[in-house]
Order: C-alpha cells, then sequence, then structure tokens
C-alpha cells in the first residue's frame, strides 16, 4: 500500500486566502497531501491575546489538586477519569517529566503543562471568538462540510526543556464518524520550528488504511484498537515548520507526530478539530459531551 505514495519536497503551503475562501489550487493540494499551511492566516496581535487568555487560565490551576499527565508514549490517559471526561470542561494536563523524584514541578506551572482542553471554544468567551470567525467558516465550506461542528479544542504549550514528543497517529482514531470527516484545525501561536518540537506529516499517507480505533468502555476507561499493524513510512515525513499566523489544515487521516521540545523556547499552538454533523458520531468515542452543551459550528 506504501508504494502508492508520491515523495514530496516540501508540504504544501500557501500565504492565506481573502476570506477564508480557499482556491482550488489549495483544495487540490489538500485532496493529493492531506495537509496544507496558509501563512498569515490570523494576525500576530490575535495569536498574543489568545496566549494571553490561556496563561490567565492556567493561573486559575491548581496542579496540587490534579496532577493529571497527558504522554502519547506512556498513555497514562487511558484510564483517568479527568481526561476521559474533559469532552464538555476546560481542564490542564501536565507534562510526564512536569516533576522531579520528589513530586515537585520542575518549572514553573505554565512551563509543565502539556495541554488544556476540550471545551474551550464553547466555554470562554476569547477562545470562541477565535475559533468562530468568517473565515473559518469559509473554509470549512470549501472543504465540503455540509454541517460543521468543533467537537474539541486543544491548547498546546509545549514548553521548553520538557516538551513531549508525540507519536505518529491519526485524529480520525479518536474523533470517529462515519463516513469519516474529521479535520484539524491548527494554529501556530508562536514560532514552530524543527527545534522546538514542530509537527510533521507523512504527505499523502492520508490515502492508507485507518489504523486505530479508540473506544471508551462500558467500565469508562479507554481502549485503542489496532486495525492495521503496517509501519508507517515515517522516512517520507516531512516538517511543518509555522510561522506565527499560520493555520495547518490537515485531513483525519493524515498521520503526524511531533519531535520532543528541548530548546530554550515554548510552542504555544491551538487547534480545533470539526466532525460534519450529517455523519454519525458513534456513543463508544471517547469524547461525549453533555447534552447542555450541544455542538456548534464555526459562526458566532
Amino acid at each position: 500500500m506504501n508504494s502508492v505514495l508520491v515523495e514530496f519536497e516540501v508540504l504544501p503551503s500557501f500565504r492565506a486566502p481573502q476570506g477564508g475562501c480557499l482556491t482550488q489550487e489549495m483544495l487540490d493540494a489538500y485532496d493529493v497531501a492531506g495537509v496544507i499551511l496558509l501563512q498569515d492566516f490570523v494576525s500576530v496581535e490575535r495569536c498574543a491575546a489568545l496566549r494571553t487568555r490561556a496563561l490567565e487560565l492556567v493561573e486559575q490551576f491548581d496542579p496540587a489538586e490534579v496532577k493529571s499527565v497527558f504522554s502519547t508514549t506512556e498513555q497514562t490517559q487511558l484510564d483517568d477519569s479527568y481526561f476521559i471526561d474533559s469532552g464538555d470542561k476546560i481542564r490542564f494536563f501536565l507534562e510526564n517529566d512536569a516533576f522531579d523524584e520528589a513530586g515537585v514541578l520542575r518549572q514553573p506551572k505554565h512551563m509543565s503543562l502539556n495541554k488544556m482542553g476540550h471545551a474551550m471554544h464553547d466555554l470562554d468567551p476569547v477562545f470562541d471568538a477565535f475559533s468562530r470567525t468568517a473565515e473559518l467558516g469559509e473554509a470549512a465550506k470549501r472543504l465540503g462540510f455540509g454541517d460543521p461542528a468543533i467537537i474539541q479544542s486543544m491548547y498546546i504549550f509545549k514548553p521548553p526543556h520538557i516538551g513531549g514528543e508525540v507519536v505518529c497517529h491519526q485524529d480520525s482514531t479518536y474523533i470517529y464518524t462515519e463516513p469519516e470527516s474529521c479535520v484539524g484545525f491548527w494554529f501556530a501561536l508562536e514560532d514552530a520550528t524543527i527545534e522546538n518540537g514542530c509537527m510533521y506529516f507523512i504527505p499523502g499517507a492520508h490515502r492508507l488504511p485507518l489504523k486505530q480505533r479508540n473506544y471508551r468502555n462500558a467500565d469508562g476507561t479507554l481502549t485503542t484498537e489496532t486495525i492495521d499493524d503496517t509501519p508507517w513510512p515515517e522516512h517520507l515525513r516531512l516538517p511543518a515548520e509555522a510561522h506565527t499566523g499560520t493555520l495547518v489544515i490537515f485531513n483525519g487521516r493524515a498521520p503526524h507526530m511531533s519531535g520532543p521540545n528541548r530548546s530554550e523556547v515554548s510552542r504555544h499552538a491551538y487547534t480545533l478539530h470539526a466532525i460534519d454533523r450529517q455523519a454519525r458520531y458513534p456513543a463508544e468515542n471517547w469524547l461525549q459531551r453533555s447534552p447542555e452543551l450541544p455542538l456548534r459550528g464555526f459562526q458566532q
């Protein structure tokens, strides 16, 4: 199956289109690669405002109360109810290396977090305004969504020195619909470089099968089932280095990963995942929301 993949030299990148009106060239590139980068989609000032708001929310978080760690290498979240029940809340998840041997944070708490999730876009007015714009709505329409809805939001801190590795995966493993409709909208809130752990994609590999499915068990824990154990063609991966304000749009099947951040600077990013409400969202998906917080699209 991997033999059908075409080797790319770089990931497709464009200047952000006016009004979110993705051109046919952009749509064609997205169809072939499964990912496109749109430079200057968001202003530097709006990125800074979202970073400021994220740090304000962090100030309200007491890591002594909940020491929940998120790690794609250790999979610590599979039986962590604090994580599993976060689909309609704002919760904080620490890096695997955040604590020393005595259980004390090695760095200040804002430099110890892996991410914040998963409903800032619905529960916080600043995140809501950032997540719902006419430009994003138009981009979703051009991508072919019939009835788009934002299912989750994640603020990724990727802190200096301890920012964790994210192993190769497909987001449709976790945000699965029938038919598959998940699309990621990833915003660089700070410059993302190879040195501070930028994302990597295997362009064209979104045409490969879905390799895993994640399920919520009857006892509330999570299980990840392997469907296809063929190794990823990681030799074809390319870095998604992105300046502040860049939007990366990627297919739910697009395999992606990121290295650890051992640099002196953070790599803050904000991700939205959208699904099509015309598709079926299974009850066994890990991410579930209360009826009191119904799904909404990209309009305010």
